[in-house]
């Protein structure tokens, strides 16, 4: 039996997600697709989890989509790209959403080559830490193609419309440093998964209720109007008070423990 697509782990409330395709730069096949978004699905489902690290095994965090795959089988393209009419989303474009849709946050750890649906992954992570040799790259233009795996989402928050618009309709590649000054990635470090693991470390410290509650709240008012924005504030808070980790946390913040809260597992969102 072949290696998964897609591994992962838990270890301390942080799940450890890996792209597992290193041989072929972690290309995108459909066993790549249906892989990750079963991980998802999983991850979701463990309450355990407080975040997510997402990384690539080998070279590269992801060349994007394995078209030599889509040659061998011309009917990947036309289950990628049908969706069912009570779906929001294909299957191309929830192997990226899926980590935006995920009720804790994903951190993407990346290195090497970060190209076309590799990035639009990456896009849809709430962190993106890249090594200084990470290379990335709007590929689709290249194909004749235009981003297509939820980029129109997660580009338009992140970035100028001028600069989303230049990297899409020229497909050139930039490094993390320019990535950084573009606002697509939030540091470059260079040991990206020990800075992720740091991060992470840090999130999952704090009430699991909390930080589920705070990426639900951004997801939902970020770019909105402000009436919108604050009556999804005084839900959501409303939603937290009371909670039991809500309560470990006032005790904490108060200095009545000492050490870390011993959070109960997520029960929200």
């Amino acid at each position: 039996m072949t290696d998964p697509r897609v591994q992962w782990t838990v270890k301390d409330h942080i799940a450890h997600v890996w792209l597992n395709r290193a041989d072929k730069l972690n290309g995108l096949d459909l066993a790549m697709f249906k892989d990750m978004v079963a991980a998802a699905k999983a991850i979701r489902r463990d309450k355990r989890v407080r975040v997510v690290i997402l990384a690539g095994r080998g070279q590269g965090f992801s060349a994007g989509l394995d078209f030599k795959a889509v040659q061998r089988s011309p009917m990947m393209a036309l289950k990628l790209f049908l969706k069912w009419p009570w779906r929001q989303q294909n299957l191309a474009q929830k192997i990226a959403h899926c980590w935006r849709d995920l009720p804790v946050p994903v951190i993407a750890a990346l290195h090497g080559p970060c190209f076309g649906g590799g990035l639009q992954i990456a896009l849809a992570c709430d962190f993106r830490i890249a090594a200084a040799d990470t290379q990335m790259s709007v590929m689709e233009m290249k194909w004749g193609l235009i981003p297509d795996m939820s980029a129109m989402v997660t580009l338009s928050r992140l970035t100028r419309l001028d600069i989303a618009q230049w990297l899409t309709m020229t497909g050139r590649r930039f490094d993390a440093t320019q990535a950084l000054e573009y606002g697509l990635v939030t540091q470059v470090a260079a040991d990206p998964l020990a800075a992720a693991e740091a991060l992470a470390q840090d999130i999952a410290h704090q009430s699991p209720d909390a930080v589920a509650a705070a990426k639900y709240l951004f997801k939902k008012t970020w770019k909105k109007d402000t009436g919108s924005a604050l009556r999804w504030e005084r839900w959501v808070q409303a939603r937290l008070l009371g909670r039991r980790n809500q309560r470990l946390a006032m005790q904490q913040g108060l200095g009545k423990d000492q050490g870390p809260a011993p959070f109960q597992d997520r029960s929200l969102f």
